[in-house]
């Protein structure tokens, strides 16, 4: 009996490695396609314009070219500039966005809380139901005079439901039991937060300012729509803005309304500036995502067991 255990226990072990060759191979390919496409955007963008045109894309540079680069370090003080106001709004309006959403989903999850019901109704009918494009404009631009200001660009994004909903979820997985003893230690519940369920929600933490951060990094859209001076431009719209610009210029060229001598003056990349701007954006969230990896995991799968 012995001896056939020791046999299943060895075809099990054999079973095991099997599975975990085929599970890491098939997990690297995945890998590796996902990877590709940025290696074609990294090899563009130090390709030349005509190579590009003429050849399409590939994963190693051809004819290589610093041109798309030189056009958005055209100015290095502005885009410096660009770079500080995004770095400023994700930092700060990830941990006001933190400490607010987690705040509410703590409110929410507490069952003496007699009115969380209605509070958690209304804050879902947000998700079905938005005021409309205009009376927010009017809300940010007359109502409370944030036309060229930090605010409007803060505010839009510092409260998601969805983001809500997932602290909600961890926080109502933690048992009550920690929050009664707290309670008899004489914590309040500022400090029951902060001290308790805190330190226990960090894979949430993680998640959701991961998910605030991406969102004010990637913001462009509230910069067009109420910041007018460029020195406060954030990076997505300074490089939107550059874009447009080229663009302009590829079409004053095809009209003949650019004489040659200014032409052949100008450098205009479209297609590698477009793959160099992509370079420069993503180039530090990419960094900063292995630092929440660990607990991004766990974190985006809340919810998914309960037992």
């Amino acid at each position: 009996m012995d001896r056939n255990t020791h046999i299943g226990n060895v075809k099990k072990g054999k079973d095991v490695v099997i599975l975990n060759i085929i599970a890491y191979t098939f997990s690297g390919l995945i890998a590796l396609i996902c990877l590709i496409p940025f290696v074609m955007i990294l090899a563009a963008s130090f390709s030349s314009e005509t190579a590009i045109t003429a050849n399409g894309f590939s994963l190693v540079p051809q004819d290589f070219s610093l041109d798309a680069y030189k056009t958005v370090f055209k100015e290095p003080m502005v885009v410096f500039r660009a770079y500080a106001t995004t770095i400023m709004l994700t930092v700060v309006g990830t941990t006001v966005g933190l400490v607010v959403q987690t705040m509410t989903a703590y409110v929410l999850s507490r069952k003496d809380f007699e009115w969380r019901n209605g509070f958690s109704f209304f804050f879902y009918f947000t998700t079905l139901f938005s005021g409309g494009l205009v009376p927010t404009y009017i809300l940010y631009t007359r109502t409370l005079n944030l036309q060229d200001n930090y605010f409007a660009l803060l505010l839009p994004l510092i409260f998601s439901v969805y983001n809500l909903l997932i602290m909600k979820s961890y926080i109502s997985a933690i048992p009550d039991s920690l929050v009664d003893a707290a309670r008899i230690d004489g914590c309040g519940e500022i400090r029951t937060l902060f001290q308790v369920i805190m330190p226990l929600i960090k894979p949430a933490l993680a998640t959701v300012g991961l998910f605030i951060a991406l969102a004010y990094w990637n913001d462009w859209y509230n910069a067009m729509l109420y910041i007018k001076a460029k020195d406060k431009y954030p990076l997505q719209y300074f490089l939107y803005q550059q874009v447009n610009n080229i663009e302009s210029y590829k079409k004053l060229i095809s009209n003949n309304s650019v004489s040659s001598s200014v032409v052949s003056a100008m450098s205009l990349p479209t297609q590698t500036l477009k793959m160099a701007l992509t370079v420069v954006v993503t180039g530090p969230i990419i960094l900063a995502f292995p630092m929440v990896q660990k607990y991004f995991v766990q974190g985006i799968t809340i919810g998914a067991v309960k037992g």
